[in-house]
């Protein structure tokens, strides 16, 4: 009894923190789908990654907030939009995640795991033998609270998207990553180094305080 209380509490606590956050706000105010777009948002005005015209691949996409902002910068008349798209698509959007997204105009998306063949065909398919100017990864395990297993599914996933990037990114490309400090960290950030010329760790303010998420950036494949 005692226990339930205190994850009632919990939750209460959290869905407060929830509807009372400035980027829950913003999302909701701009008509992104979570506050995580602004992550990427603060990443690219940073970084200056997405341009019109450009090919971009949102690896673990869903719910789309990624995809939106992508979506906006790749279509110039959407400066003063919202979370929607405004004018015509200058660019290609692909997104992949293993849980359903709703349908985002100009984004082709699939529903699958990047770590079966099938997957990587087709993804390889919609680039129509072009390279992505830019790869972006939210993808993230379900954590299970055990570190060690943890750092190896992370590990795991970060350098999957690491081999799409080596084998679909062009030579001046960039790939953006989610990674979380830990036992991890410091050898995902060797094989950053050991594949672009120039690696960013950007922590963006939307990233919650209590959260151990930060954001690899490599420029430039060697």
């Amino acid at each position: 009894m005692k226990s339930a209380v205190k994850s009632s509490k919990v939750n209460r606590a959290w869905l407060n923190d929830h509807v009372n956050d400035t980027y829950v706000k913003l999302a909701r105010k701009d008509g992104y789908r979570a506050r995580a777009a602004y992550k990427l948002k603060e990443i690219d005005e940073t970084l200056h990654l997405i341009q019109p015209g450009q090919r971009v691949m949102d690896l673990g996409s869903a719910p789309g907030a990624w995809s939106q902002y992508i979506r906006r910068k790749l279509s110039p008349r959407s400066a003063t939009g919202g979370g929607a798209a405004v004018g015509a698509l200058n660019g290609q959007i692909i997104a992949l995640d293993l849980l359903p997204m709703e349908p985002i105009e100009g984004v082709a998306f699939i529903q699958g795991d990047i770590r079966e063949d099938a997957v990587l065909r087709q993804l390889a398919a919609l680039l129509q033998e072009h390279q992505a100017d830019l790869i972006v990864s939210d993808m993230a395990p379900n954590l299970s609270g055990i570190e060690s297993a943890d750092a190896a599914r992370i590990e795991h996933l970060v350098e999957l998207a690491l081999e799409f990037a080596q084998a679909h990114l062009k030579l001046q490309g960039a790939l953006v990553a989610k990674v979380f400090h830990g036992s991890s960290y410091d050898v995902l950030v060797k094989r950053f180094r050991a594949s672009f010329v120039t690696v960013k760790c950007i922590k963006p303010k939307a990233s919650r305080d209590k959260s151990s998420e930060t954001f690899l950036v490599g420029l430039t494949l060697k």
